[in-house]
């Protein structure tokens, strides 16, 4: 398989918690950056103008976790539509991955935005006390599942998983899969892991009976070589972390805040469009923004369709897109825990400017 096959694998799952010199050394370059009471407002708390001057906001890089796939449609339609440059940016620059930690890359001011997951965030803000803050998430439900074949031994819930064997990319991920194990008093002694990459071949080869994957992904590697996938979703089996949050400084969100609810503007106006004509954001993907990838039409809007059922819930449908109840946050931080991180929502999350974004414009919310 080659790394852009057109299902391509994710290699990075995510981030990984091993940020070294990067972030320490970004940290202290940082200064006294205390964070501000999640919530907390700024001068600038008021609804942003409803029109700007364009290129008010000059230029915004945004940190992608992955390659430019489907998984960015709503990215891809807020830069092709126009949406950025109505909301008053020059340009959003698209910076592809993988990378390492997107968290590392907001502290180091090497990018404005990076899409990340809470327990990487967490961890960074816990241990080092880096300034950061998530404003939003894409999915609501994280990808991560246990892939299993019809054709081998199935796993369709947490009981299946004993005396099963399964493999796990190293790092991280293994981290991640031992929160699952905890979150449901599963004896990690009954069940073997063994460590494998991030394709999928192990599992089509019968050398292993579950394998971790994205359920965006994998699943459709395995469908497309002739088997039947079968997930467990980690997200509805103990761990409900969000995926694909946005990332940014406290500081950014004190003196730009404006800036930054112009770009959740634009993204929200980007994905609206990605839930209502998947694809067409295929096409976006698989002939523009991925074009050289060996992506193909039918298989990004297979993939989207899959992704649209993890970004839009009951919760989005009533507060708007890339918000998360305080309730989901107390789940998500109580993840984390299970993962190993002890920190609270209100050093995690700031939904203070999605909030003011769509009580300026409850349109957004249609």
């Amino acid at each position: 398989m080659t790394w852009f096959e057109p299902t391509s694998t994710r290699r990075r799952f995510l981030a990984s918690s091993g940020l070294g010199a990067l972030a320490l050394g970004a940290l202290a370059a940082c200064g006294g950056g205390s964070a501000a009471p999640a919530g907390s407002a700024s001068s600038s708390a008021a609804a942003a103008p409803s029109s700007v001057a364009p290129g008010t906001y000059g230029k915004l890089s945004l940190q992608l976790s992955w390659i430019k796939n489907i998984e960015f449609a709503g990215e891809f339609f807020a830069d092709s539509k126009g949406y950025y440059t109505d909301a008053g940016f020059e340009s959003v620059d698209l910076v592809t991955g993988p990378v390492d930690s997107a968290d590392a890359l907001v502290v180091a001011g090497t990018v404005d935005v990076g899409l990340s997951a809470p327990d990487a965030t967490a961890r960074l803000v816990a241990e080092q006390g880096a300034p950061l803050k998530i404003i939003g998430a894409t999915f609501q439900k994280n990808p991560f599942c246990i892939l299993s074949l019809e054709e081998g031994k199935p796993i369709r819930t947490i009981a299946d998983l004993a005396g099963k064997t399964i493999g796990i990319q190293a790092g991280t991920n293994q981290s991640i899969f031992e929160g699952l194990l905890k979150a449901n008093n599963v004896d990690p002694s009954t069940i073997k892991t063994t460590v494998v990459q991030y394709e999928p071949t192990p599992l089509t080869e019968k050398k292993i009976d579950g394998f971790m994957a994205y359920l965006t992904n994998e699943p459709f590697i395995v469908k497309s070589k002739g088997f039947t996938p079968v997930t467990l979703s980690f997200a509805d089996n103990g761990l409900p972390l969000a995926s694909e949050t946005f990332v940014v400084l406290q500081q950014t969100i004190e003196e730009d805040r404006d800036k930054l609810k112009a770009f959740l503007t634009a993204e929200i106006k980007g994905w609206k469009d990605a839930v209502a004509d998947p694809a067409a954001g295929a096409k976006l993907a698989a002939e523009t923004y991925g074009k050289g990838l060996g992506l193909d039409v039918a298989g990004q809007t297979e993939q989207l369709e899959a992704q649209l059922k993890l970004i839009v819930s009951d919760d989005t449908k009533a507060n708007g897109l890339f918000t998360l109840t305080p309730d989901f946050q107390e789940k998500i931080v109580a993840a984390i825990g299970a993962l190993g991180t002890t920190i609270t929502a209100a050093d995690l999350f700031d939904m203070s400017l999605l909030d003011e974004v769509y009580a300026a414009d409850a349109s957004l919310k249609a």
